[in-house]
């Protein structure tokens, strides 16, 4: 972590890069750190670049950011671990490249990686960097919202099995920054009526195989019927969490087929990973190219509940 901090302190222009379809510990993760080193050394310019959620607004604004300002910078990707998955992938037109991450299956594309596997968020390992160098870094309100709103995302409400006592002690720390943490949550939960009805839905017409997997299928026409964007419509997962030990999601995209994966004890990151995917052992993701392939999907993750 060291060399991170005196790359921050090297560097005029900062520029904090996130994934595509960004979650809650993405943008945390971008606006926490942001926050921090403007507050530790306001003279410097620090950018956000990439693409918004509107779940998170509440942080800050996201949007692609001038090329010109790349020229001498360095680019600081977050929660990323490969390079096609960046929402702004000009890392290549700035001087100097770090990425912080908490995914195994990461691939080496920047100068320098920090990358922890037992941390269970992004935002926990940007709030441990903080308490690292307190005596040179320092925090605000801001920074402690964006953090904890990535950490309480990512680790479900701290209910995911890779939570550790640390995750307690970050949240802990936050706290005690003046955050209001049951704002933070109204905010991050607000629903539309159209959500709920969309809920209702999804309850009505989920499945589940022959050896117990839940899954659920939208369509681009039940997007559109009920005004839902597909990042709302991806965080619905949850819905079908206390009824099978592995369960599954896909929404038709433009871009294909988008697969979610969730598992409480079976690692199913190896599907993902024939896909084109990967993320977490009990928690992986894939594009998956036509509806042939969701069926292959369900029929091997069948097949695990029946090992």
């Amino acid at each position: 972590m060291e060399h991170i901090l005196e790359k921050i302190k090297e560097f005029d222009t900062i520029i904090i890069h996130g994934h595509i379809r960004p979650d809650g510990d993405c943008i945390g993760s971008q606006f926490g750190l942001m926050n921090i080193i403007k507050e530790s050394f306001p003279n410097k310019n620090v950018y956000v670049t990439g693409i918004d959620n509107s779940t998170f607004n509440f942080l800050g604004e996201v949007t692609l950011i001038d090329e010109k300002l790349f020229e001498g910078a360095l680019s600081i990707c977050l929660d990323c671990s490969t390079f096609d998955r960046l929402s702004d992938n000009r890392i290549n037109k700035s001087k100097y490249t770090i990425k912080i991450d908490h995914h195994k299956d990461s691939d080496k594309y920047c100068d320098y990686e920090y990358i922890d596997f037992n941390a269970v968020s992004t935002t926990e390992i940007i709030s441990e960097f903080y308490l690292k160098y307190k005596n040179i870094l320092k925090i605000n309100k801001s920074a402690a919202e964006a953090l904890y709103t990535g950490l309480v995302t990512d680790s479900g409400n701290f209910s995911y099995k890779n939570i550790t006592s640390n995750t307690f002690k970050i949240a802990s720390f936050l706290a005690t920054l003046d955050i209001n943490i049951s704002d933070i949550n109204n905010k991050i939960n607000k629903e539309t009526i159209e959500l709920l009805r969309f809920k209702a839905k999804i309850l009505n017409d989920f499945k589940m195989t022959k050896n117990g997997v839940a899954y659920i299928i939208i369509y681009k026409k039940d997007l559109i019927r009920y005004n839902i964007n597909e990042n709302d419509a991806s965080s619905l997962i949850y819905l079908i969490s206390n009824i099978a030990d592995i369960y599954a999601l896909f929404i038709e995209t433009d871009e294909g087929i988008r697969l979610r994966l969730r598992s409480k004890n079976i690692p199913i990151n190896n599907i993902a990973q024939e896909y084109g995917g990967g993320g977490h052992l009990l928690a992986s993701g894939a594009i998956l190219k036509n509806f042939s392939e969701v069926q292959e999907v369900i029929d091997k993750l069948d097949k695990l509940l029946k090992l």
